[in-house]
């Protein structure tokens, strides 16, 4: 009875491969009905092939990856690719510079001048890192542009050390100082493109098979490289041509890349439409507006009006104000924001935020927004601090769920740390 119950209805097993329930592919079906059949569903090569991709794309791909993550990499390897090249000619040029090869270079002096260059590099990792370190992962693509541009440079001076034996120790001093700054803000910047990347929690993973992606490219990178310095041995003019062809990569890279956190300049460009529109522009979009360069490198080249928030500064030292300034301080305390977390003072042209010891990330970013709703709607030397807070009082709110829809993450602001705090409260008033 069991066996004919078994004939009429097979039994089927379908056998699946995979890690995570994202990434799984039917690799057999075995069907019993009554005899054994095995049915495989892909080949030796397509197996191999996939194991091998395991190794540099993330578990999931691309459903646990944003969108912007492989254009990203695509022009990230080939800008390591390149960069791993010119390291061979700039280090070719370098050991050139201290002597290796010549009679005349002694052990201890270029391996003094190996430790000043290493020493230099350190101190400036340190003196960069006190400086800039809060503010990386507010402006994860500038700097990380920034960090390709000064490994450039470090690699031009290297290159430059042998046109110039008298200076040779200042040169390439500079060029170690440079990369110290690279080291610092191209680790720093990596973890956080990391989190920007991870959909399903698996930065670690993200961040290991971007590991194994730049190894690829600095084995053929080691490899080309070794080749060109052996053809262009002795050839300055083919070195130089090699070297300034290959620096052609760093702006496509940070360029595609699409990030949904707020920012000093991602907040300024995405109020100052959603106040002439109405509307919310997508990450994509700011992405093409907001600036990959320091600030004030296009500034002076642009003809347009300053952005919002080089008007606005995050985080007042209280006491550094004078009286005048103190009492129409104490006065905002008791009038227009008795009930915020946060103060507003207007100084020099600038407004200034101070932000309350107890207040919340959700304080701090409706703080930076309020501050920019007074200097976009400042009219001359008129500040119309009513009608700003009437304006927040009826569209704060619509426009934080605007940018949530819109793909944002509308929950904090990425900021430089905010040292400078106050305390205020207002006491009852006794006869």
């Amino acid at each position: 009875m069991e066996a004919s119950k078994m004939t009429k209805h097979p039994l089927i097993i379908e056998e699946w491969n995979g890690s995570s329930s994202t990434k799984l592919f039917k690799t057999a079906t075995i069907t019993f009905s009554p005899s054994l059949q095995i049915q495989r569903s892909v080949n030796g090569f397509n197996h191999v092939w996939r194991r091998f991709l395991d190794a540099f794309v993330p578990e999931g791909f691309p459903g646990s990856v944003t969108p912007d993550y492989v254009p990203f990499q695509v022009w990230d390897s080939l800008q390591g690719l390149s960069t791993y090249i010119r390291t061979m000619l700039s280090t070719q040029a370098l050991l050139s510079a201290i002597g290796v090869g010549e009679k005349s270079a002694t052990i201890i002096g270029a391996t003094f001048q190996w430790f000043l260059r290493d020493l230099t590099g350190m101190l400036g990792g340190i003196l960069f890192t006190l400086y800039q370190g809060s503010n990386l992962d507010s402006n994860a693509k500038m700097w990380r542009l920034v960090a390709d541009l000064m490994n450039d440079l470090g690699m031009l001076m290297d290159l430059l050390s042998p046109l110039f034996p008298s200076a040779f120790i200042f040169i390439v001093c500079l060029g170690s100082l440079s990369r110290s700054f690279t080291g610092v803000a191209s680790g720093a910047t990596r973890a956080a493109l990391t989190q920007h990347f991870a959909l399903q929690n698996n930065a670690a993973d993200i961040a290991a098979k971007e590991g194994s992606q730049e190894t690829m490219a600095t084995m053929i990178g080691m490899a080309l490289g070794m080749l060109l310095a052996r053809i262009t041995t002795e050839n300055p003019v083919a070195i130089w041509f090699s070297f300034l062809s290959l620096t052609m990569f760093h702006m496509y890279a940070v360029r595609c890349l699409s990030l949904d956190s707020l920012n000093f300049e991602r907040s300024s460009i995405l109020l100052q439409h959603f106040i002439e529109s109405g509307q919310v522009l997508s990450p994509k979009e700011v992405s093409a507006m907001e600036h990959v360069l320091p600030l004030w490198t296009t500034l002076r080249l642009s003809k347009s009006a300053k952005p919002l928030h080089t008007n606005v500064k995050l985080g007042l030292r209280v006491s550094t104000l004078d009286h005048s300034e103190m009492a129409n301080f104490l006065t905002s305390a008791g009038s227009f924001y008795n009930e915020a977390k946060y103060l507003l003072v207007e100084r020099k042209g600038t407004v200034s935020v101070v932000v309350h010891k107890d207040s919340t990330a959700e304080d701090i970013l409706k703080s930076y927004i309020h501050a920019l709703v007074v200097v976009n709607l400042t009219v001359g030397q008129k500040s119309l601090h009513l009608e700003c807070q009437s304006w927040m009082d009826k569209h704060y709110e619509s426009f934080v769920q605007k940018l949530k829809l819109a793909g944002w993450k509308a929950g904090r602001l990425l900021s430089h740390s905010i040292i400078w705090k106050a305390h205020w409260s207002l006491g009852e008033k006794t006869d």
